[in-house]
């Protein structure tokens, strides 16, 4: 494993620096900004600190994905792009560094200006920033990829605009944006959203793109061949504008960057193997241990790395559809909880190797503390005990089996549940009150092999309940619809977490967010004292109040009981190409896009 320079100590003590610097005024422009306190980077930094300034460019790049894709615009709603798209291609007015909780500093923007409580904010455009076309990336530019993306974008980017009370030009390359809503994240907000051409949209619907309507960045990537469904090529224009920029240098170091669709993780990971795409993110601690011995790895021609970082554990597991009944029922969701016989199910697919997730913020300084809530948090739940679970003040763990299959404390709990919301097992079927027998269906991913081996293992434990289940897998782009339009009753969810959550908070589990179609709130959660928390959470200027908050939120999503927890991923595993390179120096962040390709390099022996 190669050597690192952070540690968990080093993420929770960075956090509480910054949050014990308190508010800085920022009375003139700056190079950057951060949540709390100031940016960790100095103005005349040269390179992102887990960026090698000297990496060499050149050498191609292969990914897969699975499924398929009928759009490469990733800003509209309408269609299924690859993910990858909107990291790559696209840039905003100020990029992150990952090796800090939420700090920012200038990429398309110079500098950047905000008042003291927050509530507007200033950027002055670099006068060099050109889109890929060549042409300039003006404050016209800005004005409308706000207003578009506001109003006719993805739904990730509407509440955004709803919180915008005017957007103005204040000068040639300057321009202003007024906010309507006391929220101190919102200044960072702004310059994260991604900055589009408005000529190349004007005789034409950006809502309804075509596959070959390519939104035009201004990144160092341009898509310069697709293949509908199949494949698509980026390319690094050789001619971008801001190569030397401390945030890229050292970044972007490939000339080609290629992703191969594949019908399934299987498929895709056989790909691997045989040398057709250079690198494979492994999510099974078992298979990593005892599926990578094939030749490319013994060989050396291919190797293993473990990627550490010191996120949040966020969520992955099964959702629950409360929007339907019987999820609508917190008995039944316990209920379903205590059926799912985690260790078991995890001895049997991953070998016990990875624990499970406990709460949303496991693994970091912002969990709920074992025990009961402290004072603090029991504060800020006790005004919404009404609209609570009644146990959202104890010492709240999830169900523990004894590994067995039987699992038979749990399944006893779980029938004294179903018999308290008014079930009952009749000739061995679960059975409502009004008779007809609890069924329902998970919805998933064709290829979707983990998830599948999961839900196959969790039916046979709900069948000994009586409760009958049917599994029902579709393509992406079918799955993405109908997640979008929240027709399933269960399904897979993976929401990563930050150490600085935010407005985000709103978008996964915000009650404006519950019947918005396209929104993350897959759960359909609907909650008075979360929506409270995520605001208390955006209006903190201290650091105890920042953590209290976010320890609260993370009390109330966790009993709330919406979704079925399975294991963490507090390490990454990449097995890749012997040729392909990283920095000593690892991002607080570990793993992500913005890391591999971000500033991986490829250099032969």
């Amino acid at each position: 494993m190669r050597p690192v320079c952070f540690s968990r100590f080093r993420a929770v003590l960075m956090a509480a620096t910054l949050f014990s610097m308190g508010q800085t005024v920022n009375a003139e422009p700056s190079h950057g900004i951060a949540m709390y306190g100031d940016p960790a980077l100095p103005a005349d930094f040269t390179a992102l600190p887990y960026a090698n300034p000297d990496a060499p460019k050149g050498g191609r790049i292969v990914t897969g994905n699975t499924g398929g894709f009928d759009s490469l615009n990733p800003f509209v709603r309408k269609g299924t792009p690859p993910w990858q798209l909107r990291h790559l291609t696209h840039e905003s007015l100020m990029g992150r560094n990952w090796d800090e909780p939420f700090s920012l500093y200038g990429l398309l923007a110079e500098t950047i200006e905000t008042s003291p409580d927050r509530d507007w904010v200033a950027f002055t455009l670099r006068p060099e920033a050109r889109f890929s076309d060549g042409t300039p990336v003006t404050v016209e530019d800005v004005i409308w990829s706000y207003e578009t993306l506001g109003t006719i974008g993805h739904p990730r980017y509407l509440g955004l605009w709803s919180k915008i009370d005017r957007i103005e030009a204040t000068g040639p390359r300057t321009v202003r944006f007024t906010f309507n809503t006391p929220d101190r994240e919102l200044a960072l907000i702004v310059g994260l959203r991604p900055i589009l051409q408005k000529a190349q949209w004007q005789d034409r619907s950006f809502a309804d793109a075509t596959l070959s309507d390519i939104p035009l960045g201004s990144a160092p990537y341009v898509i310069s061949h697709f293949d509908p469904g199949r494949q698509v090529t980026l390319t690094r224009n050789p001619d971008y504008w801001g190569r030397d920029l401390p945030l890229r240098r050292g970044t972007a170091n490939f000339d080609e960057i290629r992703i191969d669709f594949y019908g399934d993780g299987d498929v895709m990971f056989e790909a691997f193997k045989a040398g057709a795409i250079s690198y494979y993110r492994e999510f099974n601690a078992e298979s990593w241990a005892s599926n990578y011995n094939f030749p490319a790895i013994t060989s050396g021609r291919m190797t293993k790395s473990e990627i550490p970082h010191a996120k949040p554990s966020g969520i992955t597991g099964l959702a629950m559809n409360t929007r339907r009944a019987p999820f609508d029922d917190i008995r039944v969701r316990d209920a379903l909880i205590h059926a799912f016989n985690f260790e078991f199910i995890a001895d049997t697919l991953i070998g016990g190797r990875q624990p499970r997730i406990s709460s949303y913020f496991s693994g970091s300084y912002l969990a709920m503390h074992d025990g009961p809530a402290s004072a603090e948090v029991a504060a800020r739940l006790a005004p919404y005990a009404g609209t609570l679970p009644r146990d959202v003040l104890d010492d709240y763990d999830l169900p523990a089996s004894d590994g067995s299959s039987r699992n038979r404390k749990n399944m006893r709990r779980a029938m004294q549940l179903m018999s308290a919301a008014g079930y009952e097992v009749k000739d061995g079927i679960m059975t409502a009150p009004d008779g007809t027998p609890l069924t329902f269906d998970i919805l998933l991913r064709q290829g979707d092999t983990q998830n599948k081996a999961i839900v196959d293992l969790y039916r046979k434990s709900l069948e000994k309940l009586g409760v009958f289940v049917t599994i029902t897998t579709v393509d992406s782009a079918q799955y993405t619809q109908r997640i979008a339009e929240f027709d399933f009753d269960m399904t897979d969810t993976r929401r990563a977490l930050s150490l600085s959550p935010g407005n985000e908070q709103a978008l996964y589990w915000g009650s404006a967010a519950a019947d918005q179609p396209g929104s993350r709130n897959l759960m359909g959660i609907r909650s008075p004292a979360i929506d409270a928390l995520v605001t208390q959470l955006t209006a903190s200027t201290r650091s105890e109040d920042f953590r209290a908050a976010a320890q609260a939120l993370d009390r109330a999503l966790t009993t709330g009981r919406y979704v079925i927890p399975i294991w963490s991923f507090a390490v990454g595993r990449i097995a890749h190409d012997a040729n392909l390179h990283y920095p000593d120096t690892l991002p607080l962040y570990g793993d992500g896009v913005e890391w591999l390709p971000g500033v991986w390099w490829h250099e032969a022996p």
